[in-house]
């Protein structure tokens, strides 16, 4: 049975993930084993027109380990979260999906990229497209309240992920869709929790 994380090791994991998307806020360059910006979209298949009409700016701040808007329909009028929605550019094309009709709302933990993310989307000139802090494991909405749930690297972070998940499943409405692309780990969970907390968001 998995070792119970203990509050200290709960809030170095915090503090980890904070102080590296400090950075990330800033720029992604060189922080990632893949490719971030510009060529991160392209090599994920995001819609090319869509990835060509973002600012550079905007584009360069893309950071994501998947494409989470590729995994199904996002309809005119629907109401979208994008959880750990870092810089903000899936919450952008999302909101380019949802039109005016529709809106996106982004949360993150870290205030910087929350920042960064109300800057992309004024760039990018899209509207409704909202941002707030709030945890993946303690969603701040009312059950049934978004069309579609999308999510892109950052689940693999989540420390309670069934919490996280129910969470995920209390706010979508009957019908709703959840789109996540996300890291998973191909060989064994480290048994030593230290190492495990030590390697949390690298």
């Amino acid at each position: 049975m998995e070792q119970e994380l203990t509050a200290e090791e709960k809030q170095r994991i915090g503090e980890s993930i904070r102080g590296k998307y400090l950075q990330v806020a800033i720029s992604p360059k060189g922080l990632f084993r893949y490719p971030t910006g510009r060529a991160g979209l392209e090599a994920l298949g995001y819609d090319p027109v869509m990835v060509l009409a973002l600012p550079d700016t905007v584009a360069d701040a893309y950071c994501g380990g998947g494409n989470p808007v590729s995994l199904g329909p996002i309809r005119e009028g629907e109401a979208v979260l994008d959880i750990g929605c870092g810089a903000g550019v899936d919450s952008i094309l999302a909101g380019k999906l949802t039109g005016p009709a529709g809106a996106v709302t982004g949360i993150d933990l870290v205030p910087e990229m929350l920042a960064r993310a109300r800057e992309n989307a004024r760039l990018a000139g899209v509207d409704k497209v909202y941002f707030q802090e709030s945890s993946a494991e303690q969603l701040s909405f009312p059950e049934a309240s978004f069309d579609v749930v999308i999510s892109n690297g950052v689940f693999n972070l989540v420390v309670d992920k069934v919490k996280a998940l129910g969470e995920v499943f209390r706010v979508l409405k009957p019908g709703g869709r959840f789109m996540l692309a996300d890291q998973v780990l191909a060989g064994e969970l480290p048994k030593e929790t230290k190492s495990r907390v030590e390697n949390w968001a690298r």
